[in-house]
């Protein structure tokens, strides 16, 4: 019995030109992915550790010491100690992390702190005191408008944006304004009913 030599593979011209030019695409490739991700001329890049930024909240200048991964709603409330935006859903579900941003809603715990620099920021801090009650904070308790309150900053924040955009909202209005704020407990009618009054509405369905 003879043993065979191992059969060698075979070599062509054509397959060597495949080769070479799927490996010349790739390198291609990896030249312009590697210029598309490098920063432009000037531009600063930050790395992994803390950076001082300052946040304008409600009028005043704040200092915090944010990672570049930070969340707005993370540096409101660990760095700024603006506790009143609430941490709930942390995934922009619920809007009980709402602010506003250059008179705008956003849900804080989805904007990066980097992104909020040179930005107007208001908190429910901004908008009223105990002593000083804004109006629609003043509404929410005259009409009943919370159970638990562990929505209520979010949904003041945004009932008040409704307002100050529309003037004076329709209830399909309103609705539509308030359609990302959840109330476990189920007051929205009385939301609705507060937003109305501040409004300058007449009641519906009172």
């Amino acid at each position: 019995m003879t043993n065979k030599p191992p059969s060698r593979p075979e070599f062509s011209r054509r397959a060597f030109l495949k080769g070479a030019s799927a490996v010349a695409a790739g390198s291609a490739v990896g030249h312009e992915i590697a210029a598309a991700t490098q920063p432009e001329s000037g531009a600063t890049v930050f790395g992994t550790e803390l950076h001082t930024i300052e946040l304008t909240v409600n009028g005043k200048p704040k200092q915090v010491k944010v990672e570049t991964r930070t969340t707005l709603l993370d540096a409101l409330r660990e760095g700024a100690d603006l506790t009143g935006t609430k941490k709930v859903c942390d995934r922009g579900a619920c809007g009980g992390c709402t602010v506003m941003l250059d008179g705008e809603t956003v849900n804080s715990c989805m904007t990066l702190a980097f992104d909020a620099v040179g930005s107007k920021i208001t908190t429910i801090e901004g908008l009223g005191t105990p002593d000083n009650l804004h109006p629609m904070q003043k509404a929410f308790v005259e009409c009943d408008a919370l159970q638990c309150g562990f929505c209520t900053p979010g949904m003041i924040v945004s009932a008040t944006a409704c307002v100050q955009k529309r003037g004076k909202p329709s209830l399909d209005q309103i609705k539509a304004d308030m359609s990302g704020n959840i109330c476990r407990c189920g007051t929205y009618t009385r939301v609705f009913e507060a937003i109305q009054k501040v409004g300058g509405q007449k009641v519906e369905g009172r």
